[in-house]
């Protein structure tokens, strides 16, 4: 009898149910409003067809905000499944203070604060909270987005690769929707850079599960330049 490949089983329907709600674009976030520099690098000639934009996002996804993002998502994951609170509120201030410019702040602040407030009033009781942000459970200084989500999916029992590699796709796709949304690319290259960049998120998450932490941290200067500049550009459709 054939032995079935490894992975969800029907035990995990409602983890992989949870999965996809919180990280379709309904689930409201703002993430639509945010370009994550993009905006600029468009605006500039940087990105100008599939190919650029498709090593902009592969850039981001590995060496910029992916990887610190899913290092947060993994500490938040890892501290929150056993109760930890104080390594809870620990992750969320290092996923606070590692943002190199103020609209990359402002996005995944105001985008952990979204996720934070809709998982409470419709996935769990708002007076259960168990991996509540913040100094002494209060949240006066914010949540990243990494954090609020790691936080959600460790209370869900959802696996921890499962939450890396879906966090760090629903990043790509928001991108290649911005991408669309600024005349870069049509519907069909957006889903050709999605397939191109299937290895490439599979890759950010694994090495997420393995990274030590002394090597937390990204590099992807020009996103932080193009991020910064966007703050005056003249005319924005975008929030970053």
């Amino acid at each position: 009898m054939p032995v079935p490949p490894p992975g969800m089983t029907t035990t995990d329907r409602a983890s992989l149910y949870r999965l996809l709600a919180w990280l379709s674009p309904s689930f409201p976030t703002g993430a639509f409003s945010y370009s994550h520099g993009l905006e600029t690098a468009v605006a500039n000639g940087a990105i100008h067809d599939r190919p650029t934009l498709q090593r902009w996002i592969a850039a981001i996804v590995m060496h910029g905000s992916g990887r610190t993002d899913a290092d947060i998502l993994r500490d938040t994951y890892r501290a929150g499944f056993v109760e930890n609170a104080a390594g809870v509120e620990e992750a969320n201030r290092r996923g606070l203070a590692y943002r190199p410019t103020a609209e990359l702040a402002l996005e995944s602040g105001q985008q952990g604060a979204a996720f934070r407030s809709t998982w409470l009033a419709a996935w769990t009781d708002s007076s259960l909270d168990p991996h509540p942000p913040g100094p002494q459970g209060r949240v006066g200084e914010g949540v990243c987005a990494p954090a609020a989500f790691g936080s959600a999916a460790a209370n869900a029992n959802l696996a921890l690769e499962d939450a890396l590699l879906g966090y760090l796709h629903a990043l790509a796709t928001n991108l290649v929707s911005a991408g669309l949304r600024l005349g870069v690319i049509g519907q069909t290259d957006g889903q050709r850079i999605l397939a191109a960049l299937e290895p490439v998120v599979a890759r950010a998450a694994a090495a997420a599960l393995t990274r030590e932490p002394a090597d937390f941290g990204g590099a992807t200067f020009a996103v932080d330049v193009a991020s910064m500049r966007h703050e005056t550009q003249y005319s924005r459709l975008f929030r970053s």
